[in-house]
């Protein structure tokens, strides 16, 4: 990470503290944004930020606040002139920042939906693509995206979260193709911590257990030219580091158009994952 740019948002609390932290132990000169508002998007501030500043600096790292939303394409684009003002360059980008305001699907609304949309997955790709360019000229780029078990697997009362998390999957697979000749890899970080985003969704005895200093070392090391993957989703927490990805089965193949007789007819075949493969999806 020696002399390497990175943009953590929502780096000041919880799990963007704990990845700034870590990146400029690591060596890495790291841009800190975080609106400073409160867990559902409201309200904002610059103590957060300033105080991880503080902290990086003081422990001798190199470090600079900005306090911009990744909501709007104006605010990310200043996040990464903030990387190349200060330190010349950006390397690598955490989208990190993120709200919640959970509420089951009969009762979300367009505001609640649209909102934590535009912070997530729009703020993913505000940011990212204020980088894109800079990555694409120097060769070289690294993007980390945080989604959510909420996303990859459902959670009950998330399906605005779930959604924009599983939407940020999809963009890092197709920023890993075309990201691939320029050296610019783009991956995906499930964590399971205890931060102020989860500690009344969490019972206590378990977020005793998931503290994001387990989580940050493998957002670094994706951070990394060392690491290999791109396009890969990983779950981290408590000790535990996996990867996830898709599946698919043999399939049946019909040789015209079926029925939907004939689909029921073999249905219990389409279904079955006994023996399915990690998928590897081309078209053509």
């Amino acid at each position: 990470m020696q002399d390497r740019v990175i943009v953590v948002t929502g780096a000041g609390g919880g799990l963007g503290r704990e990845y700034a932290l870590t990146l400029a132990r690591e060596g890495a000169s790291v841009v800190v944004n975080d609106l400073g508002g409160a867990r559902d998007g409201t309200g904002a501030g610059h103590n957060m930020a300033d105080q991880v500043v503080k902290e990086i600096k003081d422990a001798g790292g190199r470090a600079v606040a900005n306090y911009d939303s990744v909501a709007e394409p104006a605010g990310a684009e200043n996040i990464i002139k903030t990387a190349l003002d200060e330190f010349g360059a950006v390397h690598g980008v955490v989208s990190n920042a993120g709200i919640l305001r959970d509420g089951t699907f009969h009762k979300m609304s367009f505001e609640n939906w649209d909102a934590v949309l535009k912070v997530h997955l729009y703020g993913g790709y505000n940011v990212i693509r204020a980088a894109w360019p800079h990555f694409r000229e120097q060769s070289y780029g690294r993007v980390v995206v945080a989604t959510s078990t909420s996303g990859l697997f459902g959670n009950f009362g998330q399906t605005n979260y779930g959604a924009a998390k599983l939407g940020l999957v999809g963009l890092i697979n197709s920023l890993a193709l075309e990201g691939a000749k320029y050296n610019i890899h783009a991956n995906a970080i499930a964590p399971i911590a205890a931060t102020r985003m989860t500690e009344d969704i969490l019972p206590k005895e378990v977020l005793a257990k998931l503290t994001p200093e387990y989580v940050a070392p493998v957002v670094a090391y994706l951070c990394t030219e060392e690491n290999p993957n791109s396009a890969s989703v990983f779950v981290v927490g408590g000790g535990k580091v996996q990867r996830v990805a898709l599946f698919q089965n043999a399939g049946v193949t019909y040789d015209k158009p079926p029925t939907v007789q004939d689909v029921a007819a073999r249905w219990d075949e389409i279904t079955d994952l006994s023996a399915a493969k990690q998928a590897d999806f081309k078209l053509g």
